[in-house]
């Protein structure tokens, strides 16, 4: 994806609310099927990372996240993941 849809998405997902918030339970079928419904009916998506979520860096929990979903990291920010496909 070329760096002006990035920046466009980025800017798009700043006013997004979180739709998904992953806690201590970390990342189970459950949280991918739902994470799967809601970016084919949204197609941009926020995820929130709570600080209980089991110990890794946000970025390999992320990338994580985009391969299990088949999905395009767009951004990380604090504790806040942005997907799109």
């Amino acid at each position: 994806m070329d760096k002006d849809k990035i920046r466009k998405f980025r800017s798009q997902a700043t006013h997004l609310k979180p739709i998904l918030t992953l806690g201590k339970k970390g990342i189970d079928d459950a949280v991918v099927t739902e994470l799967k419904k809601q970016i084919k009916a949204n197609h941009l998506v926020k995820v929130k990372i709570l600080k209980s979520f089991p110990g890794e860096s946000m970025d390999s929990i992320a990338e994580e996240l985009a391969s299990l979903t088949s999905t395009t990291l767009i951004d990380v920010r604090g504790r806040a993941i942005v997907l799109y496909r």
